[in-house]
């Protein structure tokens, strides 16, 4: 099973790729000058949303430093230890919502620590590829266009994470043993 995962994993993104410009070459459509548009609108984007993520990396920076994070690992590591998380991982499983840079640090330190082919590395790989940085990305979208009542959006973006997490564990678990 992971030598079909690994072949299947070489070729999926630039198939993706090659069916997304013959495709929209088949519907009659630019691609090259759609592509071009959308860089810079993309350009004119980021800088519309500097202050946003200025302000959002001074709040994780003050989370970290507080040791607000050492405190709710704390509390969450006997609950998420029933689910078959192991505790090592539940810092990047707290910080992947805040930043999509010091998740990456964090899972890097699990890599170097344990290793990329251990259960804990490819839990945590798997973690990172199941959610999202959500409230960086509430901060970033919703601040560019200026929506302030964000109603059920960080809710389902929380919620969306726990499924990711969970299927994370399990799928790791079925696949690679503990």
């Amino acid at each position: 099973m992971v030598a079909v995962l690994k072949t299947v994993s070489v070729f999926a993104i630039p198939a993706f790729i090659a069916f997304i410009l013959i495709y929209g070459h088949m519907k009659g459509v630019a691609v090259y000058e759609t592509f071009v548009e959308g860089a810079k609108e993309g350009l004119t984007t980021a800088f519309r949303i500097i202050p946003y993520l200025v302000a959002m990396f001074v709040a994780i920076g003050m989370f970290r430093s507080s040791g607000a994070m050492e405190f709710v690992i704390k509390i969450v590591s006997p609950v998420l230890g029933l689910i078959g998380l192991p505790p090592e991982v539940l810092p990047l499983v707290i910080m992947r919502p805040m930043s999509g840079a010091a998740s990456t640090g964090l899972l890097a330190e699990l890599f170097k620590v344990y290793g990329p082919d251990s259960f804990i590395g490819r839990t945590a790989s798997t973690v990172m590829g199941s959610t999202e940085t959500i409230f960086y990305t509430l901060s970033v979208y919703y601040g560019s266009v200026g929506v302030k009542n964000i109603r059920y959006t960080l809710a389902a973006g929380l919620l969306a994470d726990a499924a990711g997490i969970l299927a994370a564990v399990a799928v790791c678990t079925m696949f690679f043993g503990r």
